[in-house]
């Protein structure tokens, strides 16, 4: 496994959509591997292909509602597509890709989502709340959207620090 480069907002890269994963093959595993150290290493919830300069559709997000006692977990979604929202969150929203600045984004509350795993299997997999949100989050990084065209506003570092937004 090796760290990646995250890109920021000011890469081109970033706008371009993805094209779709064909080959499940040991390159696509050892870019998913990279990307998990690296999402790691960056302390984040989820991590698109393109924020490491491939334009495959391919993301990382971390389950964070476990139950109390268990760890929290990589999905892997390839090739994803959202079947299904519901509800709705309005909150700070923040990315790897545009450091230390965050916005206030309205996402779905629940998220349901199909896709394949490393090895082209296709499954479905539900989100609620922060991993409804990264879902969406990391899939529009597949069609080149980066989170602060659908910001309603930036937030203020005194309104992070606050809550009170």
């Amino acid at each position: 496994m090796a760290l990646r480069n995250i890109l920021t907002k000011e890469e081109p890269t970033l706008y371009k959509k993805c094209r779709p994963v064909k080959d499940f093959n040991p390159r696509l595993h050892q870019l998913l591997d990279d990307m998990a150290e690296t999402l790691q290493k960056a302390n984040g919830v989820g991590l698109a292909a393109p924020q490491v300069g491939v334009l495959r559709r391919a993301v990382l997000v971390i389950e964070t509602n476990v139950p109390e006692g268990e760890d929290e977990y990589i999905i892997e979604l390839i090739n994803p597509e959202i079947l299904e929202t519901s509800g709705e969150q309005d909150g700070p929203e923040g990315c790897l890709s545009v450091p230390g600045e965050y916005g206030l984004v309205k996402r779905p509350e629940h998220v349901k989502v199909k896709a394949q795993d490393r090895n082209g299997n296709w499954f479905e997999v539900e989100g609620e709340g922060l991993t409804a949100r990264c879902f969406c989050h990391e899939i529009d990084h597949l069609n080149g959207i980066v989170f602060t065209s659908k910001c309603e506003r930036m937030l203020t570092e005194e309104e992070l620090q606050s809550g009170e937004y």
